[in-house]
């Protein structure tokens, strides 16, 4: 909490943090290879105050590009959303210290969780 007693904007950053690893990072995953963060989009849309209940945090991929993808998430309760937010990740070869192509195996992953991959499971 901040001093006007919401949670703070910093902490918001934490949250989809924690819930872009937890994606990505499955041991059943191949991101598990490494990413960065190229960028953050962050909107406010209510205040959420210190509380002992977890809020929902669903993510889903809106992008996917040759060597970056944008995860879109939503912190959130059953009626109201607090933060919509996205972020651009970029694979990333750390023993070459340069970012890298998205594999044929990532890119069939990240497909699953868009809305594209949504839409083709209800008509079937």
């Amino acid at each position: 909490m901040d001093a006007y007693g919401h949670v703070n904007n910093v902490v918001f950053l934490r949250y989809l943090e924690e819930a872009r690893i937890d994606f990505l990072t499955r041991p059943d995953k191949n991101f598990r290879q490494g990413s960065v963060v190229a960028r953050h989009e962050i909107d406010y849309k209510a205040q959420l105050v210190h509380r002992h209940t977890p809020v929902d945090i669903e993510l889903w991929i809106t992008e996917i590009r040759a060597a970056s993808f944008t995860i879109t998430y939503e912190v959130k309760d059953a009626d109201l959303v607090y933060v919509r937010a996205s972020t651009v990740v970029v694979p990333f070869d750390f023993e070459a210290q340069r970012p890298r192509r998205i594999t044929a195996e990532e890119r069939e992953f990240l497909h699953g969780y868009t809305d594209a991959a949504e839409k083709e499971a209800v008509a079937a």
